[in-house]
Parts: C-alpha cells; sequence; structure tokens
C-alpha cells in the first residue's frame, strides 16, 4: 500500500469571511461551493451543470447551534492522494485522488465547527467536525444537512421502513424515476442511497453516507422534500424496541459520517465509483491469509427447515464440493441439531473441502425474532467465547442477522462484532441489516451484507415476480454501488411465487451483482439440471474482482457490466422491461493486440432456455452485438489466447 500523501497550504487566518469558498476535483470538473449569509449553503456542479443548487448547512448540539451567525476563522486546503488493496470489491487495487477544503467556525456560544469537504473525480463529501477536546459528552440534536435537487430532477428512491418485528432492513423496492420531491407515502422516510437524474439530462448523482464509525446513528432522508430538498433525517425512536437513544452522543473531538453525493455525467461515474469506500480509514496493510472471498451453497432457500437436518445439509455439501464453491452456510436454527450432529457436519465439510459458515440473530434486546441461535452475538464476553469455539472448530465466518435499527447502540454493535470476529480470523455477513458505509475497507473481513429486497422473496411476497426484473436492474445503479451486496442470486427453479426472469438473466446475476460471499441460492437438483456449460460458468465465475466497467444500462430498464480478474474478462447484461432490447457493447477496455477466446450464454428458445456461442474477438472489435429477450440477460466470458 502507498503512503497517504497529504500537502497541505496553511491556514488564513485572522480575516474576514469570503463572498466565498469553492474546492474542485483533481480534474477540475466537479466543483463545490459554499456561501456565507444567515446560514451556510453549499452548492455542486459537474463541468458547469448543476448537481446540487445551493442547499442547506449546519447542525445542533445540545449545548451550542452551529447554524446562524457562525464566525469564520480559517481555512485550509490539503490534496490527499494514494492506493490502497481489497481482497474483494470492484477493484483489487483502489486510487485516492481528492481536493479537501476545510472551513473553520465559531458558534455565538463560542465552541468551534469545521466544514471539511473533500471533492473527487467522482464526487463530493462533506462532514462537520468539531475538533475541540472535552471529555463530557455531548449530542447531536438536529442536522440541518440537505440536498437541493435542481428543477425537473428524477429519482430512483427506496422508501425507508417503519418499525416492525422484522424493519427496517432496507429491503423494500425502489421507486423508479419518480420526480425529485415526491412525498414517501410512509412517515419514516427515504432511503440511502438514493440517484437522482438531475435536472432535464443533467448530471447523475447517487446521495448516501460513509465513514460511520460507531459515534454517529446511521441517518436517511426526510419523507417531505418540497420543491426537490431533501434534509438528513436521524432513526425512529421505535427501531430496535425503543432500544438506544435517536440522537447520537459523544465526547470531543467528534466527527460525522460523510455526506457524499457521487457525480457523473453519465451512470457509469456511480457504477464504477469506489467513493463510499474510500473515505473510509485504512485496514491491515496486508490482508490477512483467512479473508478469503467465495462462493456458497445455500440450503434454506430451497428447504427451509434443512438447517435442522444434517442429512439435507450434508448434500449441499456435496453441491458445493462438486461445483468448486468455497463454502457452505448452516443457516438459522441450527443449534437445534444435537452437537454431536454438528460436530459430524464440520468434519464432514472439511474431509469434502468445503469451508462453513453458521448463521446467528444479532439479538438482544433490540429484536423479538425467535430465530436461533440468538443472545451470542451479545454482551461482549459471550460473543468472543462463541468466535473462539468456532476458530477451534475450524469454521470460517459468521451470517448475523436482524439488527432492526440505525441507532448509534446498533452502529456501535455491528462494529464491535467485526472488532471481535477479526480476532479469531472470523469474516462476517450482516443480513436484516442497515445499508455498506465503507466498512469494508477498515474490516476487509466484512464479506457483503444484505441490506436488499433479494430473491428470498419469491417464497413470501407475490408482487416480488413481478417486479424483480426492473428492481434487480436498479440495484446496480444504487444499492450495490455503495458495497457488496447479498441478493442471494441465480434461482433457475421457481420458489412458491413463480419468477418471470429468464434463465440467462439468473445466470447474468453471477456477474452483475458483486458480493465478497456470492451465496448461490438454488437447490441441490436445480443446479445439477442445468447444461454443463452453465455449471462450467458456475464453477469459473469469481466473486473477487480487479476492475469493472459499465458498458450500457439505464436504471429500471437494463444493465450491463464487465469484470475482470486476472487477464479474463467476465460481462453480464439483464433486461428489466417485458420487450426485447438489443445491445451494441463497446469492447475498448481489452488489452491492445490481444485475442481472446469469447463465450457467450444467453437467452435460448423459451424463457427457461439457453442459447450458446464460441467465437475470437481482438481488442479493437467492433461492438458486440447482444440481444436479451423480455425480461432476459447474457453472459460473457473473455479469455485471453
Amino acid at each position: 500500500m502507498k503512503t497517504w500523501i497529504l500537502a497541505g497550504w496553511a491556514a488564513v487566518a485572522g480575516v474576514a469571511a469570503a463572498e466565498s469558498w469553492t474546492v474542485a476535483s483533481p480534474d477540475g470538473k466537479l466543483t463545490a461551493t459554499v456561501k456565507p449569509g444567515a446560514a451556510l449553503t453549499y452548492s455542486v456542479a459537474l463541468g458547469g451543470a448543476a448537481v446540487l443548487d445551493e442547499s442547506p448547512l449546519g447542525i445542533v448540539r445540545d449545548d451550542q447551534r452551529f447554524v446562524e451567525g457562525l464566525a469564520f476563522v480559517a481555512e485550509s486546503r490539503a490534496k490527499i492522494a494514494g492506493e490502497y488493496a481489497m481482497p474483494h470489491g470492484k477493484r483489487s487495487r483502489c486510487r485516492v485522488d481528492a481536493n479537501e477544503l476545510t472551513l473553520a467556525f465559531r458558534a455565538a456560544g463560542g465552541a468551534r465547527v469545521d466544514l471539511v469537504l473533500r471533492a473527487s473525480n467522482d464526487g463530493l463529501a462533506l462532514r462537520y467536525v468539531f475538533p475541540e477536546t472535552n471529555a463530557a459528552a455531548r449530542t447531536v440534536t438536529e442536522e440541518l444537512t440537505g440536498f437541493q435537487l435542481p428543477a425537473k430532477s428524477a429519482s430512483w428512491t427506496q422508501p425507508y421502513d417503519e418499525s416492525t418485528k422484522w424493519t427496517p432492513a432496507y429491503e423494500r423496492l425502489f421507486e423508479n424515476g419518480l420526480p425529485a420531491g415526491t412525498y414517501t407515502t410512509n412517515k419514516a422516510g427515504w432511503c440511502f442511497p438514493a440517484l437522482f437524474r438531475a435536472g432535464e439530462n443533467g448530471p447523475w448523482a447517487l446521495l448516501t453516507e460513509a465513514g460511520a464509525d460507531g459515534s454517529y446513528c446511521g441517518s436517511r432522508l426526510a419523507s417531505a422534500a418540497p420543491g426537490g430538498l431533501y434534509r438528513i433525517r436521524f432513526p425512529d425512536a421505535g427501531e430496535g424496541l425503543k432500544t438506544g437513544a435517536v440522537a447520537p452522543t459523544a465526547p470531543l473531538p467528534w466527527a460525522t459520517p460523510w455526506r457524499v453525493v457521487i457525480a457523473g455525467a453519465t451512470p457509469a461515474a456511480i457504477v464504477e465509483s469506489t467513493l463510499v469506500q474510500d473515505l473510509n480509514p485504512p485496514g491491515p496493510a496486508r490482508t490477512p491469509s483467512w479473508i478469503r472471498p467465495g462462493r456458497a451453497a445455500w440450503s434454506w432457500w430451497s428447504e427451509q427447515d434443512s438447517p435442522r437436518r444434517p442429512e439435507r445439509m450434508k448434500a449441499f455439501i456435496d453441491l458445493a464440493a462438486e461445483m468448486g464453491w468455497e463454502y457452505f452456510l448452516v443457516d438459522a436454527n441450527w443449534n437445534y441439531v444435537d452437537e454431536p450432529a454438528v460436530l459430524d457436519l464440520v468434519r464432514y465439510a472439511k474431509a469434502k473441502k468445503v469451508g462453513l459458515l453458521f448463521w446467528y440473530n444479532s439479538g438482544g434486546p433490540h429484536n423479538e425474532v425467535t430465530e436461533a441461535p440468538r443472545d451470542r452475538m451479545m454482551p461482549r464476553d459471550i460473543r468472543r467465547r462463541e468466535f473462539a469455539w468456532l476458530q477451534k472448530l475450524g469454521v470460517k465466518g459468521v451470517k448475523v442477522d436482524f439488527f432492526q435499527s440505525d441507532k448509534q447502540n446498533l452502529m456501535q454493535h455491528y462494529l464491535d462484532i467485526l472488532r471481535d470476529a477479526a480476532d479469531f480470523d472470523m469474516m462476517v455477513n450482516f443480513h436484516g441489516c442497515t445499508i455498506p458505509r465503507g466498512w469494508q475497507r477498515t474490516f476487509p473481513h466484512l464479506m457483503t451484507m444484505e441490506g436488499v429486497r433479494g430473491a428470498e422473496c419469491y417464497i413470501f411476497d407475490p408482487k416480488f415476480p413481478a417486479a424483480a426484473p426492473s428492481h434487480n436492474t436498479i440495484l446496480a445503479f444504487t444499492r450495490n454501488v455503495v458495497g457488496s451486496m447479498d441478493y442471494t442470486p441465480v434461482t433457475f427453479s421457481d420458489n412458491n411465487n413463480p419468477r418471470k426472469t429468464t434463465a440467462a438473466h439468473e445466470l447474468a446475476l453471477s456477474v452483475v451483482f458483486e458480493s465478497g460471499w456470492q451465496h448461490l441460492a438454488d437447490g441441490v437438483a436445480s443446479y445439477r439440471a442445468q447444461p454443463d456449460f452453465v455449471k462450467d460458468f458456475l464453477r469459473a465465475v469469481p466473486v473477487a474482482w480487479d476492475d469493472v466497467k459499465f458498458l450500457a444500462g439505464a436504471p429500471g430498464d437494463h444493465i450491463a457490466l464487465a469484470r475482470r480478474k486476472g487477464d479474463d474478462w467476465y460481462l453480464g447484461a439483464i433486461n428489466g422491461i417485458d420487450q426485447a432490447v438489443t445491445l451494441k457493447l463497446p469492447l475498448d477496455f481489452l488489452s491492445a493486440g490481444t485475442a481472446y477466446a469469447m463465450t457467450r450464454i444467453g437467452d435460448g428458445s423459451g424463457p427457461r432456455a439457453f442459447d450458446r456461442a464460441e467465437a475470437a474477438v481482438r481488442a479493437g472489435a467492433a461492438p458486440l452485438e447482444v440481444t436479451l429477450q423480455p425480461f432476459g440477460g447474457a453472459v460473457v466470458h473473455l479469455r485471453k489466447k
């Protein structure tokens, strides 16, 4: 890893506030401007086009307001550059390059607040910092940060869940192309990430947050967005069975999470961005050898009672071994199996060279879900004892479920689990959870998170099959942008509510959706019944990538991505609409002068059939033409000759 470079200019102090302050991205195309006045505002532009119009700033503590009448103290500027490695995600090598502006102000009550803005080529991040030292805890009672979308903007946004036994869990469908400013039908607000097309045919912007370190709550957007002005709001009191405070509290110094605006003239800048991850603190200098991405067989989707039936779990371990998949997930209620049978399952998987992952309930007093084992992830001494036992057995990781809150106490719970898991070489998957906020950079053993309406909804929701094709395309522009996503894809069979996607659409999800652990959710018989060339593809397809390229698409309509692993490229394309679409996919990402053997698997003669073709292609060739049938899909494997 290269060392961070911080090249700063001297602060300018003791002078009057400027008429405005501007910070630009390294390429000069993105600019953010802060203006003083009765209260501070900021705006964001890309290539001269508005991404955000003048938007409010301000934060309120229990002791002072940092909104009106702020006195300017100083400004400083810095250049931030560096590289870091990731064992999974969009890229194995990530580059950070940003210009940072810090504006220091003093409130009427005398306390200091710094507004920090960081401009990268792919977006803007801002946060508030209370730099003074005070061991006495302070509470942020309100944050006034807003995002003013230009007139005629469109939105792809997900309503936040009201508190129930199972929610919030970021598992609603995204609204597709609503006018910006549309009010949610619920009172809980809009989720991060939220996608917008700024103005009429203007830049694209994805709003979210990053760098949540447990000293703050998880935030979202308020339901009401009059005139397209979306404001930050805090969790509801009822989340997590009313445990924990709504307003975050911490001693000083203290920094809020980053408020992030990923921006681009096309969706490519958003889909390819690692900005959320970049804004988090570095992780270990070298990735520990026990962190290993991989594919996992999963029995629960097709056989919900299988975690209580060792013989059925062994059948899925056999499948994983046959397919060369690295893991099998032992899901909820496995603890009702006698311990000797559990130990026998561990021995069986070890003999098959398949790693085991074990499910846990995150509760605790913050949920009343009875799925078990529960009360083993808190308090800390019990959690560490459980991790020590799993490590002794040779278990590779855990899936921890049902958090049901974004309050500060649950943000701390996530991070406590990650810190303790690292001490016992234990990888982690969060379910029934919040969205990624870039934690994977600091804790690379966080392999994936749910926070998505995924394939399990074929079991529960009669309306999901009709929504899924379009929904799947939107996820590539929204939820999966901000971090690994455990959708549990590639379900060729039907489960209670028959799917409308084609078999090739399902296969393509293995490339379109990125997840450090890719849980392939279908049953043993279904996977074994697929054509040999489909099984060969699922044996070969990686889950950790070296690069990603956006090729084509529009949210709600279609998406085509290219992902690289070593010298090989994998293309995945899915169609979200009920009519065929023909795509011409550029191949300009291929190494110049290099020949590739191409295998394409796409839609066959019917929705449950495949078509396969092989050809040779060379860098610089004409765009690859691919036709996707209604709700269809395709994958392409390009192997360097």
